[in-house]
């Protein structure tokens, strides 16, 4: 019943906003040049994306415009006091900090304006396989199919210039995944891979999909991953962007370690800042050390994992912890 008043609210507001907005936003360039951050979940993905977010020539959708794509613009002010209402403070899988002007992650948006994402797997589970896994593709299947995908996410992207005028920055693991589609459509793209060690991504992304499979599921047919499918598809990410990254330009293609922006935020955005040509002050040097700050009480989820557990990531990933001196 939410989701059906949901749906002829936003419904309403996308015809207003369409009427109000539509041709302005047609005439509006797709921006070429947004800066996309990918890796695999749990890796440092949403640390990155506020921190980088603080950057006044920077704008990251929020969670607002990922929820309500078709409409963010006109109706804001209406939807405001709902979600203030029904937001926690903190997110259930980490107690990150969340709100309705947070940055956010627009895969959701991308569910909404094209009909097509692997998140349907998690929404309509078909059966007891971990969703990322036997998902035969992250794009569409046909060409008529991937043609309309690929308009509607030139249509948000150039609608989310229209109303920041400032270059994007989109977290997406699963962008991951569609690299070379990316480079196509947004032929100055800049991409920031983020790693962190195995060892912590893969028990915090079995606790992230347990939650998230519990709070999004609509049938009954799926099942919480184990660390099994878990590696498997950590592997998958990491070789598809080792694989695909070669399409980009040197110099729009930047990797880091969780642990290194960790330890120290403001030096690793300075290499950032430098390999992209970006220009990086005191004040964004301030905003960084203020930001990170903010979190000094902020306690990380623990997970254990056993010796053999241990021996099996290694033992999968072995490659890519060599590649990124993980022992």
């Amino acid at each position: 019943m939410f989701l059906a008043q949901s749906a002829l609210w936003s419904d309403m507001f996308s015809w207003i906003e369409r009427k109000r907005y539509g041709k302005k936003i047609e005439s509006t360039l797709v921006p070429e040049d947004p800066i996309f951050i990918i890796g695999h979940w749990r890796t440092g993905t949403t640390l990155l994306h506020q921190l980088m977010n603080l950057d006044p020539n920077l704008a990251a959708p929020t969670l607002f415009q990922v929820a309500e794509p078709d409409c963010f613009i006109c109706s804001y002010r209406y939807y405001a006091p709902v979600f203030s209402a029904l937001l926690s403070e903190n997110r259930p899988m980490d107690n990150v900090r969340i709100g309705m002007n947070e940055p956010q992650e627009d895969e959701y948006a991308i569910y909404r304006i094209t009909n097509f994402s692997p998140i349907e797997r998690l929404v309509f589970p078909k059966n007891l396989n971990y969703f990322l896994l036997d998902y035969p593709s992250f794009m569409p299947g046909n060409e008529k199919e991937r043609k309309e995908w690929e308009e509607q996410l030139n249509f948000y992207f150039r609608k989310l210039h229209f109303f920041h005028g400032k270059t994007i920055v989109s977290k997406n693991p699963f962008n991951s995944m569609r690299i070379k589609e990316l480079a196509v459509l947004f032929p100055k793209a800049r991409f920031i891979h983020i790693v962190r060690h195995p060892y912590d991504v893969v028990p915090s992304t079995v606790h992230l999909w347990k939650i998230v499979l519990r709070q999004n599921s609509l049938n009954r047919k799926g099942s919480e991953p184990g660390i099994q499918e878990v590696v498997e598809g950590l592997g998958k990410v990491l070789a598809t962007i080792e694989k695909d990254k070669s399409v980009v330009p040197q110099e729009n293609f930047y990797e880091m370690k969780f642990e290194d922006l960790e330890a120290d935020p403001v030096a690793e955005f300075r290499k950032l800042y430098s390999r992209f040509h970006m220009p990086f002050d005191d004040e964004l040097s301030c905003n960084i050390q203020s930001f990170m700050y903010s979190l000094k009480n902020y306690k990380k989820n623990e997970f254990y994992l056993s010796d053999e557990e241990k021996e099996f990531i290694h033992k999968q990933l072995n490659q890519y912890m060599q590649i990124f001196k993980y022992q």
